[in-house]
């Protein structure tokens, strides 16, 4: 069945407690700035995306998983696969907001002997689960991990952050469906739907839409949000939490630079080169419209 969760609640639907949710979007604020601070490090990098997914990392680290921060392997811990690889940047800036990076650490970005490259590594970063290489093979690795957990008896979860590009690849969809056939309900994905990717608009490339409808005809329990709502994301998650039976994806439409507007605008935005002078700009916007959007709530 498909949901569409929106701010406005359906009847019978509980909205979560206004200080829960102003919490969240607190979060998400200080990811935007953590990843605003590492993107000056190089001048340029995925920058637009990591504003875009700031809000569903804040829900789902702060609100969502089960795990210890100061033990990363701890094996009771519900797993988070960043199959998007190049998002890494946004998934640091959550992983210092969670606790589990020292913030001060964000300032090696990218840099010689980091533990935090410009592309997720497993073997380097404490809390990134699997390395981001080719794109599609991140469900295939929840499934598999999720059938594991299985059969040890665990009730750990696997969330798994997928991108619209990563739609267009049959091993996602053969994921897809070895997943539903096993009935993994202890399965998440998370579609960041920001209709763009590297070789341009994401409808251009390969249509994928209606998205939701294709995920219901591979067996999924499909629900669709404003992936920029933090009300919305936290109604969506609570919910999903209670679905049993098979496994479900929330489908997240999001804007790519969200919270600046400067990089909300900006033309060839995938993997973004922002000037010296630009970086302040930026903080400046972010803080501005977290301010305004503050006041007008």
């Amino acid at each position: 069945m498909r949901t569409t969760v929106t701010s406005t609640h359906a009847p019978g639907t509980r909205a979560p407690n206004p200080q829960r949710v102003d919490a969240l979007r607190e979060a998400a604020h200080r990811i935007r700035g953590y990843a605003l601070d590492m993107g000056e490090v190089q001048g340029q990098g995925y920058i637009g995306q990591a504003l875009g997914v700031a809000d569903i990392l804040a829900v789902v680290y702060r609100d969502v998983l089960d795990f210890r921060p100061h033990d990363p392997h701890w094996p009771g811990r519900d797993r988070f696969l960043l199959s998007i690889g190049h998002y890494a940047i946004a998934l640091y800036a959550a992983l210092a907001e969670a606790g589990v990076l020292d913030v001060a650490e964000l300032a090696t970005y990218g840099g010689d002997d980091s533990r935090l490259p410009m592309s997720g590594m497993a073997t380097y970063t404490p809390g990134m689960e699997i390395s981001g290489g080719s794109l599609g093979h991140g469900l295939g690795i929840a499934t598999g991990m999720a059938l594991g957990l299985r059969h040890q008896g665990s009730t750990a979860r696997v969330h798994t952050l997928l991108s619209d590009g990563e739609l267009d690849e049959g091993s996602t969809w053969e994921a897809a469906l070895a997943c539903a056939h096993h009935g993994l309900d202890n399965v998440t994905a998370i579609v960041d739907v920001n209709a763009l990717q590297a070789d341009g608009p994401t409808g251009g490339v390969l249509r994928t839409e209606p998205v939701t409808a294709k995920w219901e005809a591979f067996g999924w329990h499909a629900v669709r949000v404003d992936g920029n709502d933090v009300e919305a994301l936290v109604t969506a998650f609570d919910g999903l939490r209670a679905h049993r039976g098979s496994p479900a994806v929330l489908v997240c439409d999001t804007r790519v630079g969200c919270g600046v507007p400067l990089l909300e605008n900006r033309e060839k935005a995938h993997f973004m080169r922002v000037e010296e002078h630009e970086w302040q700009i930026a903080r400046d916007q972010l803080t501005e419209r977290h301010r305004t959007e503050e006041t007008a709530r």
